[in-house]
Formats: C-alpha cells, sequence, structure tokens
C-alpha cells in the first residue's frame, strides 16, 4: 500500500498559475505543497505580454517590482497588414493609457516571469515545492481529496488545485477526460539577439502583421537584448492523431504572399521546435467538493489575446479573496472563486476565438476590415475596456 502524504493545500502543476496560487493562498495564512511533473520549476517558450490586468494581479502578489526589472515597456501596439505592409491600427500604451488602467503594457520572457514567482514562492515559509510527481488520478472524498502519482505516491489534502495545464488530470477527475480541440493552428516562437531585430519594428512597439490565415509577432524582452518572434499559421494538413502538419515547408507555403519585412523575419525564427495551438469549450463544472481548476487547466484559450498568463494571475488573487472571505469553509470559498471566474474566463476564450477569426481573414473580408479600423484613434480604449480594467 502506498504511503500517504498528507498536507494542507496541494497544488498540482508549477508553472505560472500554480506558482502564484500556491503565493496568493500563503499569504493567507494557508501551508501550500506544489507538485510539478518536470525535473525542475522551468517554463518553455519565449516571450510572455502582460496586459494591465496581469501587472494588477503581479502587484496583488507582491512581485511586481521584481517582475519588472527584466520586463520592456513598449510605447504602441502596431497592427500592420502582412501582405500590404500598410498600417491597420494602433493602440498608444504611454502615459493616457497608464492613467485609464493604473499600470503599464509589458513584455517580457516567460521564465522571467516564472521566475519572479519561483523566488517568491522559495522565500516564502508556508510554502514546499516539490518536482518529479506527475499526477495521474484525483480522487473527491468530500472533506478530503487524494492526487495519485505515476511513482506510485499519494498525497491526501484538505484543498486541491489542479494547475496542470492544457491535459490537466485534476479536470479530467471533474469534467471527464476529453480531449482539447485543436484549432489546424500552429506557432513557431523564438528569441533573437536585439540587434538583428527588423528595422520596421522599433524597439518601443509590439508589432503584429496579419494576413489570411497567417500572423507575426514581434516585440523585445529581456531588458531589450532579445527579440521575441512568433509566426502563427493555419494548416491544411492537420489530421487527428498525425503530427505531419504544421511543417517548416507549409510555414512558407502560407507565408510567401507575405511583404519582404515579414519573409525576412522568418528567416530568423526557430524551426526545430512547432507548437500546436489548443483551447477547450467554457465549462461549469470548475470545483467539486475541495477540488477545484485554475488557469490553463479551467479554461486554456488561444493566444490571440495573450491572455493566458493574465488569467491565471487573476485566478489565483480571486482564489485567495475567496479563501480570505470563507476562512473557515473551504467548499464555500472555492464555489464562490468558481463563481467568480467563469463568467470572465469563459468571455475571454470565446473572443480569442473570435479575435483569431478577424485578424486571419481572407483578403476581401480584411480589405474591410482595415477600412474600417482605419479611422480609429490609437488612444481608443474602448474595445479593451472590460479586459484591461479592475474587475468590481
Amino acid at each position: 500500500m502506498s504511503q500517504i502524504n498528507s498536507v494542507a493545500t496541494l497544488v498540482v502543476g508549477g508553472g505560472i498559475g500554480g506558482l502564484a496560487a500556491a503565493l496568493a493562498l500563503a499569504q493567507q495564512g494557508q501551508q501550500v505543497h506544489v507538485i510539478e511533473r518536470a525535473q525542475a520549476f522551468s517554463e518553455v517558450g519565449a516571450g510572455l505580454q502582460l496586459a494591465p490586468n496581469a501587472s494588477r494581479a503581479l502587484d496583488h502578489l507582491g512581485v511586481l517590482a521584481k517582475v519588472w526589472k527584466t520586463a520592456v515597456f513598449p510605447q504602441r501596439l502596431v497592427w500592420m497588414d502582412a501582405l500590404s505592409g500598410q498600417n491597420v491600427t494602433a493602440m498608444d500604451l504611454g502615459d493616457k493609457f497608464q492613467a485609464c488602467y493604473g499600470y503599464p503594457y509589458v513584455v517580457m520572457h516567460r521564465s522571467d516571469l516564472l521566475e519572479a514567482l519561483l523566488g517568491a514562492c522559495l522565500e516564502h515559509p508556508r510554502i514546499t515545492l516539490e518536482t518529479n510527481r506527475h499526477v495521474t488520478t484525483v480522487t473527491d472524498h468530500g472533506d478530503t481529496a487524494d492526487a495519485r502519482c505515476a511513482d506510485g505516491s499519494v498525497y491526501r489534502c484538505d484543498v486541491l488545485i489542479g494547475a496542470d495545464g492544457l491535459r490537466s488530470a485534476v479536470r479530467s477527475a471533474l469534467a471527464g477526460a476529453r480531449e482539447p480541440v485543436c484549432s489546424h493552428y500552429v506557432a513557431y516562437r523564438g528569441t533573437i539577439p536585439m540587434e538583428r531585430m527588423s528595422a520596421h519594428a522599433g524597439s518601443d512597439n509590439v508589432m503584429m502583421w496579419t494576413g489570411p490565415d497567417m500572423h507575426l509577432v514581434q516585440y523585445p524582452v529581456r531588458r531589450g537584448e532579445l527579440y521575441n518572434q512568433v509566426a502563427v499559421f493555419r494548416s491544411d494538413r492537420y489530421a487527428p492523431g498525425h503530427d505531419d502538419w504544421g511543417t517548416r515547408e507549409e510555414m512558407a507555403e502560407r507565408f510567401a504572399p507575405a511583404c519582404p519585412e515579414v519573409r525576412d523575419a522568418l528567416t530568423m525564427i526557430a524551426t526545430n521546435r512547432r507548437w500546436p495551438l489548443f483551447d477547450r469549450e467554457p465549462i461549469s463544472q470548475w470545483t467539486r467538493g475541495r477540488i477545484a481548476l485554475l488557469g490553463d487547466a479551467a479554461h486554456p484559450m488561444l493566444q490571440y489575446l495573450a491572455q493566458g498568463a493574465a488569467q491565471a494571475l487573476e485566478d489565483a488573487c480571486t482564489l485567495a479573496n475567496a479563501f480570505a472571505a470563507n476562512p473557515d469553509d473551504p467548499a464555500a470559498a472555492l464555489a464562490a472563486y468558481a463563481g467568480v471566474r467563469r463568467p470572465r474566463t469563459a468571455r475571454v476564450q470565446h473572443t480569442a476565438r473570435i479575435f483569431g477569426d478577424i485578424i486571419h481573414m481572407e483578403p476581401v473580408g480584411a480589405g474591410v476590415r482595415n477600412a474600417l479600423l482605419a479611422d480609429r484613434q490609437a488612444d481608443d480604449y474602448s474595445p479593451v475596456n472590460w479586459l484591461y480594467a479592475a474587475q468590481t
């Protein structure tokens, strides 16, 4: 019989959402044990965009100053037509933007954000971190829950937070084992030294070049020392269960009609690894007894709004607030947390899908879209108020 490890609060998953949840709960006085599947707490990927709602959450967690040490503060979001090379629209991120939302728009390396959260967790006396623990099954006992790992170890806890990502074992226990939804899009991403960056982009901008079934995003990271690039395109060869789609050759074909600036940028994007883009439909079953979902385990979304990390950070803060309001009733705290977060994250999930359709329009539709956006003012923030403003 496996030895049972008894812990108060167990967080399954040590990514951005899991570490943020651990930190938020520990700051409320809880003893938190985090178990991570990998051999180390690390992030795979490159750049990350943090809108004001993400910075607001990081400030709540007490790590914002450390995060900003390695961040870049762009002055504009610039939307370009990838075929014509013409400007579609832009959003100013300067003083008016910061006055509107209380925080700037930040871009940074994913690993730098994780490092800031990890450092805060390592310093906190109520947080224990453990790696090489792959949770395979979760059992609800009503007033406790068990997480069983692939090596046979079992963790019994009073509260279990599933922050174990897109293919969450905790989610499977609550909502059933279903495959995520493949968008048929794939991304290639990576960073290059700043001196190799596109002269057209400028060091103070986040650039998005969009075309039919493809787009390119560019921005500086890590104090401006590196330049992040992400090329995304739809594959016509996707088939469930197959891995021979979204190839470099397909990328070259899809971007062939693009303007020279975009085609030149593609020559500097790493192609040794591809990232298929998945999401899921929103679900109502976020909690059961003492178990709850958080981050991608609860609401995986397409990347088009750059809100995946931000929504996980918001989850963590809302979770801690719910426990502060229900200190003696964990089940009520989890239910209150889910009641706040379900509608907001569902809206973000759905809007990300819609925005993906908008930016990837075929030429005729894109021409209409561009004409409608031509007179938009760069300091018109009304389309993002619902997303970036403080939640009441």
